[in-house]
């Protein structure tokens, strides 16, 4: 079963019949201005509900920009079906779909994550170790390196590739075979490469994904091996749309989130 069957079962079993509906879905401006923040896109639903979800995948927010359709009062989960059956940018609308979901069942239990105490998973890079990055994360480099571990990236442009001063870019997975840890973007949830990225993660003793949407249902990724999920936690939810739509910094709106198995409570962890 793929990750988006599973996901997407999960969501269908706990949110029962009483499912907010869609109020909008908020984008950056269209063309992008080179931060963090405007990569993202936010479907909020009518109770408040967020999700987040990565637009720079090829064409995805020229895309969603020049093709605006009216999305008031539309069925999450029928949107969030598009994450599994869709492609480009209708794969990443129903990713939105799913966090925001997601976000809904996480309020509606009065669970709210822990803070996350550095911005690299928790992984604790130690000196001598092997630490596989997937996505190249450039402000997080020396935040390995600098602690002495070794550091192999894995990456989807072939431009990337080669040895660098303090690491190296590679595209073959398998070399995540060697590492003691891994730190994994979240984009690989939109991108088909999940699975194939997991299995070569069999020596790694822990597998961090981070990202601002890695905030969707944890247990489907526990179960595969991932040790932590890191994401973001939007607090204040319209000053953050209105900052995201003007494409300035939203971060003060939001908390960054470490979850590991063991943070969620009885309850949740057996879903």
């Amino acid at each position: 079963m793929t990750i988006a069957t599973e996901m997407l079962d999960l969501l269908r079993l706990r949110l029962g019949p009483n499912v907010p509906r869609v109020r909008a879905l908020h984008l950056p401006p269209s063309t992008w201005n080179g931060t963090k923040e405007a990569e993202f896109g936010a479907l909020e639903l009518e109770d408040g509900s967020v999700g987040l979800s990565f637009l720079l995948l090829g064409d995805t927010l020229a895309e969603l920009s020049a093709n605006q359709r009216p999305l008031a009062g539309a069925d999450p989960l029928a949107l969030a079906q598009r994450w599994r059956d869709g492609q480009g940018a209708e794969r990443a609308l129903g990713f939105a779909a799913v966090n925001a979901l997601s976000r809904h069942l996480f309020d509606r239990a009065g669970f709210l994550p822990p803070a996350a105490t550095d911005s690299i998973g928790g992984i604790d890079p130690q000196p001598g170790e092997h630490i596989g990055m997937v996505g190249l994360f450039t402000p997080l480099l020396k935040q390995v390196t600098a602690r002495g571990a070794r550091l192999t990236v894995i990456e989807l442009r072939a431009d990337l590739v080669g040895r660098h001063d303090d690491h190296e870019v590679t595209l073959d997975p398998a070399a995540l075979q060697a590492c003691d840890k891994v730190l994994c973007t979240s984009t690989v949830l939109l991108n088909d490469t999940l699975d194939h990225i997991l299995a070569q993660c069999t020596r790694a003793r822990a597998v961090a994904m981070i990202g601002p949407g890695a905030a969707c249902l944890p247990q489907p990724l526990f179960a595969r091996g991932v040790t932590l999920l890191g994401g973001s936690w939007v607090r204040d939810v319209p000053a953050m749309l209105a900052a995201l739509r003007e494409g300035t910094s939203w971060s003060p709106s939001a908390y960054k989130f470490a979850l590991a198995p063991s943070d969620l409570p009885a309850d949740l962890r057996d879903w």
